[in-house]
This record gives C-alpha cells, structure tokens and sequence, in this order.
C-alpha cells in the first residue's frame, strides 16, 4: 500500500467524519425554521447543537490542511481554480456562525427573526455548496495546456469540454447531499430533543428516509454516467465494500426511521454519508482531481509531496487527529442525553435585569 494511497484514506476520513459531524448541525439548521415555530423552541434547537457546533468545524479544518500537507499541488491548483467557490463556502460558514453567535446579543424580535433567516439560508447554501464541490471533484475539470484549470459559475450546463461550477451532475449532487444532511439533522433533533420540536422532527425524517434511497441511486446513475473512472472502480472487488456499506447502512436508515428509533436511525444516516464519502474519493482513484479534457488531470504519486515529507507528517498527523478525536469524545460524552424546553426558554422574551450572555455560550439564554 503506498503512501499517496494511505494520505488520499486519511483524507477521505477527515471530510467524512466532518460530514457527519457538522452535517447534523447543518440540518438541524436548516430545519429550525420549521420545526421550531417560537424563539422558546428555536432556544431549544440551538441548545442542542450550540456546544460542538463550532467543534464540528476542527474536522473540515483537518481535511484541508491534510491535503495541504499530503498533496501541495493539488492544493495550490484546487484552490487557484476554484477561487469563486472558495470565498462563496467562507461567507457562508461566516454568515452560519452569525446566525448562531448574535442572537445572543439582543432580544428583540426583527433582530431574532433575521438572524434565524441567516441562520437557515447559510445552512441551507452551504450544504448545497459543498455537495457541488464534491460533485466537481468527482465529475472532474477543464485543465488547460499548462497543467492549471480556473472553473466559471457556469457555461453550458453540461459535463464536456469546457466545464463550470454548476452543471446538471453537480446540481443532483448538492441536492442529494442537501437531502441527506437535512434528514441527518432531522434525526439528530429528534432523538436529541423533548416535545414538540422533537416530534415535527421525527415526522420530517420520515418523510425525507423515503426519499433518500431514490435521491443516492438517482446521484450514483448520474456519477457512473458522467465519470468513465466510476465505472472502472465497480469493476474491483474491494471497492464494492464501501456501495455495500451505503446499501445496507441506507436500508437500514429506512426501516429504523420508520419505526421511529430514532437514535439508531441517526447512526445509520451517520454510516450512510461516510460510506457515500469514501465512495466519491475512492471513485476517482489513482486520481485526485481528473480532468475533463484531453490534458491534465492530478494523479495522486504525481500530486503528492515526497516519501520522507508524507512519513514525518503521518507520524505528526496520528497524534495530532487523536487529540482531535479525544476532545471530541469528551465533549459529547457531556452532552444531556434530551434537551428540554427548559422554564426559562418558555418566554420568547427576558427580563431586562437578565445579564447578557457571554461570548461563545449558545446555551445561556
């Protein structure tokens, strides 16, 4: 097993523990406004996510800098080339954080209503954003003669030639990823939630579990149609594992959903977005970025730095993602197993003598 194939693992790890972790998060986003109908009950959402949101963030933090070290060249190009979409995905995890963070600073009601909007609309926007950008991995991009590619919003819609951001195959990604990230949300509120929020949750998950199957298996027709790469992979038996894993973990999601276990059906859905992660990465191999056209296209040996750079970094990578997976442990072992619509969250308003919470404590109200 080669070093590139190790790092092109370890960072198909990192974006699918940061996809499952800040996916619930997300949804759970997306949903507030909908399942939570008074800023008591919207309190009662943020709760729930407010001490590992931010936390959730370290993993997409670890993706990056993991290619970063793993694969240089695939960075500084990626980067360069998809420029429009790099500050898109900043201001909207920007604009998310807002909408978590300054509601805390005044209660009143416009100032609550229009951060709750930003709040649904950057969680909203960044999901859909990052299903294209994985669709663009997968898909590949339009190189030119000098090895570099710069992606426009869009050009024709179609996935030839000279390609944009957005086309109908990346569109059908971020909307099945935006699909799966809000029924991963759903379960989280609904196992993690007393009263009514929770059951408007457990009602929504169970209507999009139907939905999911139809969304990946449309999203994977789509994948084996556009990339020739996908269709070699199915050819491998080893590969197989990681479709068998979505299949069952997806089935599984279903029938648990249904029953209204919701807690299980939460991990499943967790099995679920991992799987399909390690899908897409694996998908490409022995790339990391293919192209579209005649030239280009970033295999992962020619796209990775040294044997002796990749050694030392995996010896300060171990460590470093345990301390990472520790403190993300601890944290959720702390967490109350159902968050309540506590006594003091029943007034959507608070007496003036209430002190103002402090910075980076969603939870205090």
């Amino acid at each position: 097993m080669s070093l590139p194939f190790i790092w092109t693992a370890l960072i198909a790890l990192a974006i699918a523990v940061y996809v499952v972790l800040d996916g619930f998060d997300l949804g759970a986003g997306i949903l507030h406004l909908f399942v939570a109908r008074t800023q008591a009950e919207r309190r009662q959402v943020a709760k729930s996510i407010g001490p590992v949101w931010d936390g959730n963030e370290v993993w997409l933090i670890a993706g990056g800098a993991t290619i970063l070290l793993a694969f240089p060249k695939l960075y500084a190009i990626g980067v360069s080339g998809f420029y429009l979409p790099v500050m898109i995905l900043l201001w909207l995890l920007a604009f998310r954080a807002l909408g978590i963070e300054m509601k805390h600073y005044l209660h009143d009601p416009l100032w609550d209503e229009a951060w709750d909007l930003a709040l649904a609309g950057a969680s909203l926007l960044l999901t859909l954003f990052l299903g294209v950008a994985l669709g663009n991995v997968v898909r590949g991009v339009s190189f030119d003669a000098s090895g570099h590619f710069f992606a426009p919003l869009w050009t024709t819609f179609g996935t030839t030639g000279d390609v944009g951001i957005l086309d109908w195959y990346t569109v059908t990604i971020g909307a099945t990823s935006t699909l799966l990230v809000t029924l991963h949300g759903a379960l989280w509120l609904a196992h993690r939630i007393e009263g009514e929020v929770a059951n408007r949750a457990g009602r929504v998950a169970s209507r999009l579990s139907l939905a999911a199957p139809i969304v990946v298996a449309l999203a994977t027709a789509a994948t084996l149609a556009v990339q020739p790469l996908a269709r070699e992979a199915i050819t491998h038996p080893a590969f197989l594992v990681l479709p068998a894993l979505t299949a069952i973990s997806l089935a599984s999601l279903v029938y648990l959903t249904r029953r209204g276990e919701h807690r299980r059906a939460f991990f499943a859905s967790s099995a679920t977005l991992g799987s399909l992660i390690g899908s897409a990465v694996f998908s490409i191999h022995p790339f990391v970025l293919p192209t579209r056209t005649e030239v280009g296209g970033l295999l992962a040996t020619s796209a990775a730095s040294s044997d002796y750079a990749l050694t030392i970094g995996l010896a300060w990578w171990i460590p470093g993602i345990l301390l990472a997976t520790g403190y993300t442990v601890f944290v959720y072992r702390g967490l109350p197993t159902r968050v309540p619509l506590e006594a003091s969250d029943a007034e959507d308003t608070l007496p003036e003598s209430v002190a103002t919470p402090s910075v980076g404590d969603p939870s205090a109200d």
